[in-house]
């Protein structure tokens, strides 16, 4: 069973507009995005997306859900293969038990990551700062073509030359997390016995904030301005940052690569930023490393399309085969892998300069499907004259043929590959000892939401306090005493359940998580109806959002206190103790309303 605490944690690191808008083309409207329901034909679109409330809601067909819900009913996963799928494309693993996410590492962890965090952006925020005040850095970019605007998007500053100018942003140099977030390198003084020195990593650097799914600041990139090495200098691994799993530009350029049907990679920042100012910005970059099976799995959860570009030298060639080998896992059908390889004189940048964005986006059209540059690559390497350079184009495909899914793609492949080597598709498959494909279940999966019944909803007071809570769950920590029990005689196992879910232990949970738990538990039906109303309601700022709690668990108290008053009016007030209580009743309801006056 997967801890809901993990999927708590999963929750808060993805975003849905992310993972829906891989599967539906989605347009900004208002705080929310809108796109044509795929769970039932329409013409006009009524599904609505919530990057705030992380839910997707379908005011056509009332399905509605979080981005499991949502992979769950588009794909036809089951629950656990859907969180498996979403944690492998925010480099998540699935722990097999809740021994593995004991709440006390996992709030360990969250405050860290938070620190760590915090820091960067902080230091992004003095980067920008400088950046304003150095003419030198303002001229090498305005050199490079970029305009003010282009720089504001992707956050760009710059680190001053000198060794500890952070000194400067921070409070106290010596704080830990500045060392743990790659911001500053301590070295051990040659007397042992005296303190080591700090010193900033970044100095007289353009600095590129490198940002995850969510937009938080987890790294930097580093360029040089003058001459001198290294060109580029990235923050070391930490907690929140791993080269292997991010992709710089790729916050920035979501809306663009669902506008433009597919993503484009390149080598490195610079190109994507510079790609971005000549009006192509569905581009990303990796960090300075090959390109790895989590670089390919977020993407393809981005498009079904993405084509590598990388120079055509040999340096080129060998880093879009490393491209091909993270990819083949994920070559399925009805995705669309493909190579660029441009002149070895131009890069995507020099190249737009020269022939213009149009002419890049037709190259990149009519880029090298996967499967061609594969057997290419087969055939150049080996003599196919030759038995001897036949059998081992064979030899060396047979890894490959086994990682491609088997399909269509893959019969394709082997049936070239064949044909080159002068053998038959049958013994290819054989040589290979390639699985036969089997019969898959295709198409949509008929699968309907339970009939909902309709049961007696609480007061409205109670409704409205549990949409607050929705979509500030962390609104419940900070209740006092008073207000919680105001909260806790209300009756319905609804707000207890409510309650429960949004002050788990540790903390720090999202409306997200909160809805997938309930829609879940055992007061689903009435949950789905209420979230469903949550999700038609306006967004509320969260200073607003406490103001109007409170005033609802007061106006709530008032109600209790005065039904409580005509229960014991109706009575015998000559009875000691409940004359005692009725006055303690009249006292607190005349706190309340000078309270509230």
């Amino acid at each position: 069973m997967i801890p809901q605490s993990f999927i708590q944690d999963l929750l808060n690191r993805v975003d849905i507009v992310d993972v829906v808008g891989k599967y539906v083309k989605l347009k900004k409207g208002g705080a929310n995005f809108m796109g044509l329901c795929p769970f039932h034909n329409e013409k006009s679109p009524s599904f609505t997306v919530s990057p705030t409330k992380q839910f997707y809601h379908c005011f056509g067909c009332g399905e509605h859900g979080t981005a499991v819900g949502f992979l769950m009913e588009y794909s036809g996963l089951s629950f656990p293969d859907a969180v498996k799928d979403l944690a492998q494309s925010v480099g998540m693993t699935v722990p097999q038990d809740d021994s593995r996410m004991a709440p006390e590492i996992r709030a360990e962890y969250q405050a860290k990551s938070l620190a760590l965090t915090e820091v960067l952006t902080q230091a992004m925020n003095y980067y920008r700062q400088q950046l304003r005040g150095s003419q030198r850095a303002i001229q090498y970019l305005k050199g490079r073509g970029l305009s003010g605007e282009i720089a504001a998007r992707f956050g760009l500053g710059y680190a001053p030359d000198g060794w500890q100018n952070l000194d400067a942003a921070f409070e106290d140099y010596e704080e830990p997390a500045l060392l743990e977030s790659g911001l500053v390198i301590e070295r051990e003084a040659e007397d042992p016995s005296a303190n080591r020195k700090r010193y900033d990593r970044f100095r007289d650097r353009i600095m590129f904030p490198i940002r995850n799914s969510k937009g938080q600041v987890i790294g930097f990139g580093g360029r040089i301005i003058d001459d001198g090495e290294p060109k580029y200098l990235n923050s070391p691994e930490t907690p929140v940052f791993q080269k292997g799993n991010e992709l710089y530009g790729l916050f920035e350029a979501r809306q663009a690569i669902r506008e433009a049907g597919f993503a484009i990679v390149v080598e490195g920042y610079m190109d994507v930023v510079a790609l971005a100012q000549l009006g192509v910005a569905n581009a990303v970059a990796t960090l300075g490393t090959a390109c790895t099976t989590t670089h390919v799995q977020k993407l393809l959860r981005q498009t079904d399309r993405v084509v590598f570009s990388f120079d055509g030298d040999s340096a080129g060639r060998r880093a879009a085969w490393r491209a091909l080998e993270a990819s083949l896992p994920y070559a399925a059908d009805n995705k669309v892998l493909s190579f660029l390889f441009l002149p070895t004189e131009h890069d995507p940048d020099s190249y737009i300069r020269e022939f213009g964005a149009e002419a890049f986006r037709e190259q990149a059209q009519a880029a090298l499907p996967l499967s061609a540059f594969l057997v290419g690559e087969m055939a150049s390497r080996n003599d196919l004259t030759k038995s001897e350079g036949r059998a081992k184009a064979q030899f060396d495909a047979k890894p490959l043929l086994q990682a491609l899914p088997a399909g269509g793609l893959r019969l394709q492949v082997v049936r070239e590959l064949a044909r080159l080597t002068l053998t038959t598709p049958d013994e290819l498959t054989t040589l290979a000892e390639l699985s036969r494909p089997s019969a898959q279940h295709s198409g949509g999966s008929g699968k309907r939401a339970p009939v909902r019944t309709k049961r007696s909803p609480p007061t409205s007071l109670e409704v409205q306090i549990m949409r607050l809570l929705l979509s500030f769950p962390g609104l419940v920590q900070e209740l006092d005493a008073s207000r919680r029990q105001t909260l806790d005689v209300v009756g319905h196992a609804a707000m207890d359940t409510l309650i429960l879910e949004c002050a788990p232990e540790g903390g720090g949970t999202s409306s997200a998580a909160v809805c997938e738990a309930l829609i879940r538990g055992p007061e689903a039906e009435f949950f789905s109806g209420l979230i469903k109303e949550w999700m038609q309601s306006p967004e509320i700022e969260q200073e607003n959002a406490q103001a109007d709690l409170h005033a609802a668990i007061g106006k709530l108290r008032d109600q209790q206190i005065r039904f409580e008053l005509q229960q014991l009016a109706a009575g015998d007030l000559a009875d000691p103790d409940k004359a005692r209580r009725y006055r303690e009743l009249m006292a607190e309801q005349t706190r309340q309303r000078t309270d509230s006056a």
